[in-house]
């Protein structure tokens, strides 16, 4: 990974339907659009939300269908890297950590659980390395987040510019937090795109030397996250990956560059997950929240 070459990582997330013919084309479209890795989701909806949660919502409780199911992991590993992809996913258990080893090229953790350090501890540990998303956090809780993984062993850590909005608006993403985070954490940064804007991500990689870049695909629009609005389709995101795209204006998404959540996502910062369990949202929310 260097300036202006960033490693572009195609994330899968729910878009899968279970089908493991449909993930092996998403692994396939990868490599035909020029990513260097494929990434999907380890879950199950009981150790993600917290009881309370799953008790009174019905649409939490239908997340079930999202799941991956363990058993595609070793031919989906297999798939990407005999087309020369890295393969990873994002653990959202303790034991998925172990349940990965095998088959992952490195880890990424997700936005919503940087605050449970025990997770990004048991990643560290494995000795691979780790790209950690940093939506809805204040820099204090990312260097918190940084100095776990390295006390605990952990030697290559990348850290990810993100704004947890579905969509993310232009003028929330405030891309000039790339410096912020490099000049003060760690050296290896990128960003992860919900803003589904070709601007946005060509500004990341040619004004703040993106080290990496994320952003999530699906193959047809009937992904069970399409509609909200952040995934690319493949014919999309190619000439952004390829560098033929010319931007436009990207000044709204300068941003002021304070790490620090943005109006998009600052009511989501609840529902990260609590440090003591590892379980969505917070316990303080969990106590007061009640269906819409």
């Amino acid at each position: 990974m260097h300036k202006n070459k960033p490693y572009f990582i195609a994330e899968v997330s729910s878009n899968h339907h279970g089908d493991i013919e449909r993930c092996i084309d998403f692994i396939t479209a990868s490599t035909d659009i020029g990513a260097q890795a494929v990434k999907f989701q380890l879950f199950k909806i009981d150790q993600l939300f917290a009881p309370e949660i799953l008790r009174q919502s019905p649409e939490h409780r239908q997340r079930v269908k999202w799941e991956l199911p363990k058993s595609f992991l070793p031919e989906l590993s297999s798939a990407s890297h005999k087309l020369g992809l890295d393969f990873s996913c994002t653990p959202f258990y303790l034991d998925a950590v172990g349940e990965l080893d095998p088959y992952v090229d490195f880890y990424k953790i997700a936005s919503y659980e940087l605050l449970w350090h025990d997770l990004i501890i048991e990643c560290a540990k494995t000795g691979k390395p780790l790209i950690l998303s940093t939506g809805m956090a204040v820099l204090d809780e990312v260097k918190a987040a940084r100095d776990a993984f390295f006390d605990a062993g952990g030697t290559d850590l990348t850290l990810l510019h993100c704004v947890s909005g579905y969509p993310a608006p232009i003028k929330d993403c405030n891309l000039s937090a790339i410096n912020t985070l490099r000049q003060q954490l760690t050296s290896k940064i990128g960003w992860s795109d919900h803003s589904k804007n070709p601007d946005v991500i060509t500004a990341a990689i040619k004004n703040y030397h993106a080290d990496v870049i994320e952003f999530h695909i699906d193959l047809d629009k009937n992904g069970a996250e399409y509609q909200a609005g952040h995934c690319w389709l493949p014919e999309e995101i190619a000439p952004v990956i390829s560098g033929q795209y010319t931007p436009h204006n990207v000044f709204d998404a300068v941003g002021d560059g304070i790490k620090k959540p943005s109006p998009a996502e600052i009511d989501d910062r609840q529902w990260r997950a609590d440090p003591s369990d590892g379980l969505r949202p917070l316990k303080q929310t969990r106590q007061t929240w009640v269906p819409a």
